[in-house]
């Protein structure tokens, strides 16, 4: 019939099965995303499996949505559990926990020791922003900060990463790659950790 709507199914909601296939799918990029938010193994653990109990017993999410409700799962326990804030005035970022920065483990590679160093809340603005690409808004909101502390923030992260990767530059090469990684493409870096670094961050 001509100009009739078309009736559409609605979008299904995420069942506990469908969370715990996510996280069983892709447990090695959820948990270096704990880790590297957390900078250590055992509130990188943690922070998975209580992302897990959340995403399961959590408000309904659409079945689409699934995997990015994950990642963000990850991003609200470490959050709790790290409580990184802005700079004070000593220069120095504030955190409600001790901060395992510098401590990275002998198999850790360059690019995850890289991230790893960074002061607690430059690292959470970082892995936010640039890995997971929310926007800066997102960003303050899950930190409880203003805008201009989470751009000043990465600003200081990728002067500080640029300067660690300067004397590693071929750690970021993908496979056959005679070129380096231009700052563009620094977003992909999540990509690079996973496929390089998964067998030394379990």
């Amino acid at each position: 019939m001509p100009g009739a709507k078309q009736i559409t199914e609605p979008m299904p909601y995420a069942s506990s099965d469908d969370f715990r296939q996510v996280f069983d799918q892709e447990i090695n990029s959820l948990y270096l995303l704990s880790y590297l938010l957390t900078a250590d193994h055992e509130k990188a653990e943690q922070c998975f499996v209580s992302g897990l109990e959340d995403a399961v017993e959590g408000n309904p999410v659409f079945k689409e949505w699934a995997r990015s409700w994950a990642r963000r799962v990850i991003i609200l326990n470490a959050v709790r559990a790290i409580k990184p804030r802005p700079m004070q005035e000593n220069g120095r970022s504030n955190s409600g926990t001790v901060s395992t920065n510098g401590k990275t483990r002998p198999g850790d590679q360059v690019e995850i020791a890289a991230v790893l160093r960074l002061e607690p809340f430059e690292r959470f603005v970082y892995v936010i922003t640039v890995l997971e690409r929310y926007s800066d808004q997102d960003c303050s909101l899950l930190l409880g900060c203003a805008r201009r502390d989470v751009v000043a923030a990465r600003t200081r992260a990728f002067e500080q990463i640029g300067s660690a990767m300067a004397s590693h530059p071929r750690h970021l090469l993908p496979a056959g790659s005679d070129k380096p990684v231009s700052d563009e493409r620094s977003s992909s870096l999540l990509d690079l950790l996973v496929s390089q670094c998964l067998a030394t961050s379990m």
